[in-house]
């Protein structure tokens, strides 16, 4: 896990709005420390300016303390072009809106949220990453 803030200071950080990247759709889901896992808030489709103003929307809604980005490897761990999509997705997140944003190996996300028969299987992924994210801070 790549994160923009330490580890230590992540503790201190209570709700997150986490993103399963996609070039056409990107999911979203939000948790708090409180709530303890993550719920699905849909997913946003297209790209450009109408991505953008959807997820204003989200972080508007939910004013979250961090947000936290699903970034794809291969399954040996390598890095191909959608990770470094979903890196530069994290830091426009980091530019645009000035929060903490977390970097999440999202290897197998779309698998799991398939296996638990999701509906909605981008907002299931976004789940996933940020449920992951949530454990790592418990460890």
């Amino acid at each position: 896990m790549s994160l923009a803030v330490s580890q230590t200071a992540a503790t201190e950080l209570h709700s997150f709005l986490a993103f399963d990247f996609g070039l056409q759709r990107t999911g979203v889901a939000y948790a708090s420390r409180l709530l303890g896992q993550a719920k699905p808030q849909g997913t946003v489709h297209g790209s450009g300016q109408a991505r953008w103003t959807s997820i204003t929307k989200h972080i508007d809604e939910w004013l979250p303390d961090a947000l936290v980005v699903g970034v794809p490897y291969h399954p040996d761990g390598a890095a191909h072009e959608n990770t470094l999509l979903a890196q530069k997705f994290a830091r426009q997140l980091r530019g645009r809106y000035n929060l903490p944003v977390f970097e999440v190996d999202e290897r197998y996300s779309t698998t799991e949220a398939r296996s638990q028969g999701a509906v909605d299987v981008d907002a299931t992924s976004a789940c996933v990453i940020l449920d992951q994210f949530l454990r790592s801070l418990n460890s």
